[in-house]
């Protein structure tokens, strides 16, 4: 190193800054040159400030009332009653040397103000242009908290700095102390140690162990981000970093470290808080003022404002829709002891209001896992209802409705530069050929893995975000079958968007806040935004309602058109049922509380999938909140998106093709195909030798492509066979006559396991679908009795 530089450490290496390195020769200089500015800023701020060390608030504190949609009154906050100061001495000793270590190492140092973490603090802002960093002691943390609003200002600071200052000339350091770990916030409306001991724990703060006294320290930083009742593992890492601290602040061994460190994370059990009514809701409610910068710049200063400012906020909860919702899960999951749980959230599509939100049984049940939110908070595998993702997905890249997909009950696919892939669809069941409308109805697993593969994962996944999927979902080929995981939450505001004819509102809670002398200081405004083509959601929707009427969604009809999904996850720990009305959009999500388990004889009543419990809740919950509401149907697409023309693709060149090969070609781009023989001798009888219209002619779904084949002078007409697995006679005759073709029934009882809701429907079909027949063919049915 040369003579003239040196490594100079601006505040201490132990934040992780890591080192700026200056000359020699004026390092200590500049460094001392800052730090006197910083004292001289502080000292003459303090001529011109009279501090007022009075920590009484200037306003008495007053609750702040959650109401429902009709003015009803859901909660009133009030953190009045929570503080319940006591004297270090009464605290476990371990509390105040890990919240000095994470929040303050120098505490016993410093008088009021740690110039090292000035001018660290200096030096970052003045980087950023801004005041992002405080470099705040814990007696500045103490004066802003008691005496200050939380604001980031130049002169917000010096008057800290000056209190601070003030303070430890009045003060000794264990009163600091001892003020400062009763008035702190510790998140969930915990302040103060003995509160915060008492909510996280069920003890009082004096018999805290060594890892929960961690734990506490851990969420000063960000009462709402590690919070362990919300994010355990967050709440994990951040208590072993503070555990990391006092262990190089030699306040703990490393072996004790280590111990706290391995130690699980156990919470105490919690009653429903102030008896609120809808507990899960309100949750969600006050996690968004929380957040909300319009009510502070610090997440201290806003769970102030929320305990203590008396504001009033109305949010859109529907009482009577929660109240069905209720009902529908208690309806249904009838026995408490043994049957899975169960979570539901209802959205107006076009303003985005949640107007029921059923997160558990509720917080004073006698699970473990009672106060653990499972409609927002709790995340699970979305299972098949992914997969209008991907259908919108091959819509935007003119996939038509019409093109056909082989659907045999396994197969594997070698997607490009990753492993084999081995699908199966549900119950190893074949189908054929199927076209996208039928592999959706019947939600086919291996037609929609090729699809993913044709859409692109990546794509799929990045639409389903833009309509209202989380960010981060993974884009694997796998997750067209439901592998990301997501909130209940999360699936009603994407399918939302698909019955508001494409356009996304995000979920809204919270409609107007006003203050505690009735001025309105919050309105919402949402905005809409459109994105998806109006006859692409249509046209999902569409489909969607085929789900319902001949589907695996027949157990949620009511009556009027419904498009939906169901989902069933592997070996059966997760079942969906995601459906919309024009009015409504509710998602049902029904699986274990705690840890998954398959829901199968003996352990439930029932084979729990999608189109079971699920689909029986929504139906409930659907037909009494809106017995009174007029029936709606939904937008038809335009006609030319249902000819196909907004899905249509240049036409295969298929001449030299085998016949085979050419006409299988043809009709997987969803077009239909008619053979013509002509003699030629100079290609081998059976290859295509000329088609009409010519190759990469852009055509509409279904039109007629003819292909001429090498051989005697005839005309063939081919017809595809449509799919008529499910359907009932008169579906099944009509459906053969429109295709061309005979169709013979024949009326025998399916076989064991046969499945109920294929009474006097067709259970086996002798042609499977998608496959190529002369027109006239006669294809049997064998119709279950």
């Amino acid at each position: 190193m040369s003579d003239n530089v040196a490594d100079v450490i601006v505040g201490d290496p132990a934040d992780g800054k890591g080192v700026q390195r200056l000359p020699r020769t004026g390092a200590r200089r500049g460094l001392r040159i800052v730090a006197l500015g910083a004292m001289f800023v502080v000292v003459t701020s303090a001529c011109a400030f009279t501090p007022n060390l009075d920590p009484r608030p200037l306003d008495p504190s007053a609750s702040t009332r959650v109401l429902a949609a009709d003015g009803s009154l859901l909660a009133a906050l009030d953190a009045g009653e929570h503080r319940q100061p006591v004297a270090l001495s009464a605290m476990a000793p371990s509390l105040a040397d890990a919240v000095v270590a994470i929040e303050d190492h120098r505490f016993f140092e410093h008088s009021g103000v740690d110039v090292r973490a000035v001018v660290r603090a200096i030096s970052h802002d003045a980087r950023a242009g801004a005041v992002v960093e405080g470099g705040s002691t814990i007696t500045e943390q103490y004066v802003r908290n008691v005496l200050l609003t939380g604001d980031k200002t130049v002169h917000r600071k010096l008057k800290e700095a000056v209190l601070a200052v003030e303070l430890e000339r009045k003060y000794s350091k264990r009163e600091i102390l001892e003020r400062y770990l009763n008035a702190v916030y510790f998140g969930d409306g915990a302040y103060g140690a003995e509160v915060a001991a008492q909510h996280y724990f069920g003890g009082h703060a004096s018999a805290l162990t060594l890892a929960q006294s961690a734990t506490l320290a851990g969420l000063l930083q960000a009462p709402d981000h590690d919070n362990p009742f919300r994010d355990p593992v967050a709440a994990r890492n951040r208590r072993n970093q503070v555990l990391a601290a006092m262990a190089k602040y030699h306040q703990i061994t490393e072996a004790q470290a280590q111990t706290a460190s391995a130690t699980p994370i156990r919470l105490a059990r919690h009653t429903n808080p102030d008896h609120q009514k809808d507990p899960y809701f309100v949750e969600q409610v006050r996690q968004w003022f929380l957040n909300n910068p319009a009510f502070g710049a610090s997440e201290a200063e806003r769970a102030h404002a929320l305990y203590q400012g008396g504001y009033t906020i109305t949010t859109t909860l529907d009482p009577k829709a929660q109240a069905a919702a209720e009902a529908s899960v208690r309806d249904v999951l009838l026995d408490r002891a043994h049957d899975p749980a169960a979570a539901v959230v209802s959205i107006e599509p076009t303003t985005g209001h949640v107007v029921a939100y059923v997160g558990g049984r509720g917080y004073d049940g006698p699970e473990a896992w009672s106060h653990w939110d499972l409609a927002g908070q709790a995340v699970r595998p979305t299972g098949s209802t992914f997969k209008p993702f991907v259908l919108a997905a091959a819509l935007e890249r003119h996939i038509p409705l019409s093109r056909t997909y082989a659907a045999p009950a396994a197969m594997t696919l070698h997607p490009a530069g990753d492993v084999p892939w081995t699908v199966h669809n549900y119950e190893n069941h074949g189908f054929g050929r199927l076209d996208l409308v039928d592999a959706t109805v019947e939600s086919v697993n291996t037609v929609y893995a090729q699809l993913m593969l044709d859409v692109g994962p990546a794509y799929a996944v990045s639409l389903a975000t833009r309509l209202g999927m989380p960010a981060g979902l993974h884009p694997y080929p796998s997750a067209v079958l439901g592998d990301n995981e997501v909130h209940p939450l999360d699936l009603a505001d994407a399918f939302a968007t698909f019955a508001a004819d494409g356009v996304h509102t995000a979920p809204v809670l919270v409609t107007k806040v006003v203050d505690r002398h009735g001025t309105l200081v919050y309105r919402d405004r949402t905005p809409h935004k459109r994105v998806l083509a109006a006859d692409i959601a249509r046209t999902v929707n569409h489909t969607l309602e085929q789900v319902v009427s001949r589907g695996t969604g027949v157990k949620a009809r009511i009556g009027r058109p419904v498009a939906a999904k169901t989902g069933t996850t592997d070996n059966y720990e997760d079942a969906w049922f995601v459906g919309s009305t024009p009015q409504l959009t509710t998602a049902v999500w029904v699986g274990s509380g705690s840890t998954p388990y398959p829901m199968l004889a003996p352990r439930t009543r029932v084979k729990v999938t999608g189109g079971t419990w699920p689909a029986e809740i929504w139906a409930r919950y659907a037909s009494s909140v809106l017995a009174e509401t007029p029936i709606v149907d939904f937008p038809q697409p335009s006609a030319a998106a249902a000819d196909g023309v907004l899905a249509t693709l240049p036409l295969p060149d298929v001449v030299g093709m085998p016949r085979a090969q050419g006409t299988a070609t043809v009709q997987d781009n969803g077009y239909t195909v008619r053979l013509v023989t002509r003699a030629d001798d100079q290609y081998p009888p059976g290859t295509i030798i000329d088609e009409s219209p010519e190759a990469h002619t852009p055509l509409r779904a279904g039109a007629l492509v003819t292909l001429t084949i090498a051989g005697t002078d005839t005309a063939v007409r081919v017809v595809t066979v449509p799919h008529l697995l499910g359907r009932n006679q008169a579906d099944a005759a009509t459906l053969a006559a429109r295709a061309g073709l005979a169709l013979k029934v024949v009326v025998q009882a399916e076989p064991p396991p046969g499945s109920p809701s294929r009474r006097a429907k067709v259970w086996k079909q002798s042609s499977a679908s998608g496959t190529s027949v002369p027109a006239g063919t006669t294809i049997t049915v064998w119709l279950n009795s």
